[in-house]
């Protein structure tokens, strides 16, 4: 099987990635201990704890979620890949639509992070 890579981030400053190397788009990838499907599983039991939320696309080792925004309705789409060989999950988290997200997918990645925190 073939490895996931994520899109590289638009200029636009509404997206974050793990696999960024610019300041204003990177962020910390998630590490994990549990076996990547278990790691997978309580991800997805985070997420599931997030509103207006929904799975569009999943395999063994990647999520692609779609969160959607209260008021404006605005679809962010959010991706994780599941990297075996350093316990590691890099993800994408960025807005299809508009240029600034004041921050949301950023907020929201580290929102996961506190939630996955200990459990992956």
């Amino acid at each position: 099987m073939s490895k996931r890579t994520l899109s590289p981030c638009p200029s636009s400053p509404n997206c974050v990635s793990t696999q960024a190397t610019d300041e204003g788009h990177t962020i910390t990838p998630f590490r994990y201990k549990k076996p990547r499907a278990e790691a997978k599983e309580a991800l997805k039991a985070a997420i599931a704890t997030l509103p207006r939320t929904k799975l569009v696309e999943e395999d063994e080792s990647y999520l692609h979620y779609e969160f959607t925004s209260l008021l404006l309705r605005f679809v962010d789409d959010v991706e994780f890949v599941f990297d075996d060989d350093t316990k590691t999950v890099h993800f994408r988290s960025a807005s299809r639509t508009g240029y600034s997200d004041l921050g949301v997918n950023r907020q929201r990645m580290e929102q996961i992070r506190a939630l996955v925190s200990g459990k992956l």
